[in-house]
């Protein structure tokens, strides 16, 4: 039995995932600061500039997990959670005092080629660092804290903003404690936190596996003592060796050998996202209005459904390394599947209420302790590390891919189908990834990274 130095080990992968916490913050807060920039911008009333204000940080995004890839690769692990930490600070701070919708449109650019660095190179620094009887439940702590990041924007908006006279128009917003300052502090909510990440990142080690890529055994023996011992490190050393440690870019992630784990990790990334949970958070008002919920009642809605996120997330963690990675994914695509028909029907039958807050959490529930940890676990694991870090920036960008197209697609599926045929697509994309996952997934539950090498490439 191994003996690990757990604190070195638990508090490296929480710096780490301090970049999810950032993730999950600065990709929602901007939903409850929505009304009030919009007011003090201006742009209240022109769709498409409302449109852009939203989605500016979704093509920084793409361009952050491209280049997540190249630069992982090319300066280390370490020096680029320090640099996606330094964007997040800087973007945190300009977002909320810039007072001109140019400007605010530059910093949440920024903020979203943070994410997209993020989204990626937090799971696979810990994938890369954690032993691989643990490893699953330590890259969980990135989804983990990706929650308490979703929960902490809910919360600070909700306390932050003021509450607002019935019947307000933007203009008179716009004059309003909220309007003038509220929308701010919400942004800068986040300068808290990736300032403790900037500082904290120069205190953990490099990734062991990119410096042994790099030829450097002898820094990577030591940051492997320090986590299992003199005798985890002489193995891990000469397992990895053995391994193919040339790297390797896009053309050789497409040649034949990594096709099927290539096209796996797309799958998994992309059906995070087309499984439909996110529109919950997206789209709440919509969801709970259609159920019968007056809007005073949709921000206590939302942090209901916050709080059930973190509480399931909790779960996964305790069961990612017990029941394993693809008997959750078809557990998770199997009961989103059953919840989503369930939905559909409850909405065709126009019931309303109770029952269709029950269903919603229950919705949540399946995907947190399921699809939500175990993607990451999985794309963290099943790529070579040749290619690892190439390979995550091709899975995130899809996986930001499925978020657009996502978020998109619902409000015409909503308006021209309605909610019960909208969720019943959903359902039928659980089923169908459901079959997939039978026939393809792996199971990655206590085995080496190189040992997944080995079996999952052609």
């Amino acid at each position: 039995m191994e003996k690990y130095n757990r604190f070195f080990i638990v508090f490296v992968c929480l710096v780490s995932a301090m970049g999810g916490l950032l993730f999950g913050y600065d990709w929602v807060v901007i939903g409850g600061a929505k009304p009030f920039y919009e007011a003090f911008f201006g742009i209240a009333g022109h769709p498409g500039l409302q449109g852009l204000a939203m989605s500016v940080a979704l093509v920084g995004c793409l361009v952050g997990a491209m280049a997540c890839g190249w630069l992982a690769d090319s300066i280390g692990r370490k020096r680029l959670l320090i640099v996606s930490a330094l964007i997040f600070l800087v973007s945190a701070y300009a977002t909320g005092a810039f007072s001109t919708f140019s400007g605010f449109l530059v910093a949440r650019f920024a903020g979203g080629i943070g994410i997209g660095l993020a989204s990626g190179l937090s799971p696979m620094y810990i994938a890369e660092i954690s032993p691989s009887s643990i490893r699953g439940r330590l890259v969980s702590v990135n989804q983990l804290t990706i929650v308490v990041g979703i929960l902490a924007a809910q919360i600070v908006n909700m306390l932050i903003a003021q509450p607002v006279a019935p019947g307000a128009t933007p203009e008179m917003i716009a004059q309003t404690w909220n309007g003038l300052h509220a929308w701010r502090w919400m942004f800068w909510g986040a300068a808290f936190p990736a300032a403790a990440f900037f500082l904290l990142a120069f205190l953990i080690p490099e990734s062991p596996r990119w410096l042994v890529m790099k030829g450097r055994l002898a820094e990577a023996g030591e940051i492997l003592r320090r986590i299992g011992g003199a005798g985890y490190a002489a193995r891990a050393v000469v397992a990895d060796e053995t391994a193919d440690r040339t790297q390797g870019g896009l053309c050789q992630l497409f040649t034949r050998r990594y096709r099927r784990v290539l096209l796996l990790g797309i799958v998994i990334a992309v059906f995070q996202q087309w499984c439909g949970t996110n529109v919950i958070f997206n789209y709440a008002q919509e969801i709970f209005s259609e159920a019968g919920y007056e809007l005073g009642d949709v921000f206590f809605q939302i942090v209901v459904t916050g709080i059930t996120n973190l509480v399931f997330t909790i779960v996964a963690m305790y069961t990612v390394d017990r029941l394993g990675r693809r008997r959750l994914m078809l557990l998770g695509a199997g009961s989103l599947g059953l919840v989503y028909l369930i939905l559909g029907g409850c909405y065709f039958l126009h019931l309303k209420g109770f029952v269709m807050m029950l269903l919603v959490v229950a919705a949540i529930a399946c995907y947190a302790m399921t699809l939500g940890p175990v993607t990451w676990v999985l794309l963290a694991e099943i790529f070579p590390d040749r290619v690892r870090a190439t390979a995550m920036a091709v899975c995130t960008f899809s996986l930001w891919m499925g978020s657009a197209t996502l978020t998109f697609s619902f409000p015409y599926l909503n308006t021209f189908l309605g909610p019960d045929f909208t969720f019943w697509i959903y359902s039928a994309i659980c089923a169908a990834a459901f079959v997939f996952f039978m026939r393809r997934c792996p199971e990655t539950r206590g085995k080496s990274l190189t040992d997944l090498e080995k079996e999952l490439t052609d």
